[in-house]
């Protein structure tokens, strides 16, 4: 059954007012055409990043507008200085980066991350780990994957992954290789199995991006 934007509207609200990451209490929902738009401020953005999420979950929605600001308590504001050796600290406790592979770089609150890793798991793990960080307004990740020529059976390592996450849609996911590249098509019926793909294509060794064209088909 297709929802109506009203029923969309409050299972959205539902959902942020659910997940304990998340206060949703200044977070405002609007639904037009399945398109979510999400307003308001919450207090940091690992919250920011929780909503976009949550509202993601959602059966119905077809995309997300996210318009949610990150407002500091004014008494608990680090500064640039205190988030980026904050940053820099918890990156190196991550035992499997190399020393100074990342580099941290923060004006107003706002990260930005560079550097290049040997995984993409590195890459996104690193930008969930700074995003929790007090003072943290946003993110912006310039980490690059140490650039590597795949094998062609990647593809077909990919496409076993795929298989043992049981993806209902697997048959309509397609899989190429470009260089260092993964590129998936295709169409799947969830956000969850597009995440699942993703993760699927992400974890190979060698992989410097996963570039997703699959759509979803709600």
């Amino acid at each position: 059954m297709i929802k109506t934007d009203s029923q969309l509207q409050a299972d959205v609200m539902a959902e942020l007012m659910w997940d304990p990451a998340i206060n949703s209490t200044h977070i405002g929902v609007q639904v037009n055409d399945g398109v979510v738009t999400l307003c308001g401020h919450v207090a940091n953005y690992a919250q920011k990043w929780s909503a976009e999420r949550a509202a993601l979950r959602v059966g119905g929605v077809t995309a997300i507008a996210e318009g949610i600001t990150v407002e500091l308590p004014g008494q608990e504001n680090p500064n640039d200085s205190d988030i980026s050796r904050t940053a820099a600290r918890v990156l190196q406790m991550m035992g499997y980066l190399k020393e100074n592979s990342i580099k941290v770089m923060v004006e107003h609150g706002w990260v930005t991350l560079s550097g290049e890793v040997e995984w993409d798991y590195q890459r996104k793990d690193a930008c969930k780990l700074v995003c929790h960080l007090s003072g943290v307004t946003g993110i912006s990740s310039d980490i690059g994957i140490r650039p590597k020529t795949i094998s062609r059976a990647v593809k077909e390592e990919v496409e076993a992954a795929l298989k043992r996450r049981a993806i209902r849609d697997i048959a309509s996911i397609t899989v190429s290789i470009d260089g260092s590249d993964v590129i998936l098509g295709g169409t799947v019926h969830s956000w969850s199995e597009r995440a699942l793909a993703q993760h699927a294509a992400a974890g190979m060794p060698g992989v410097r991006n996963v570039i997703d064209k699959i759509k979803v088909t709600i």
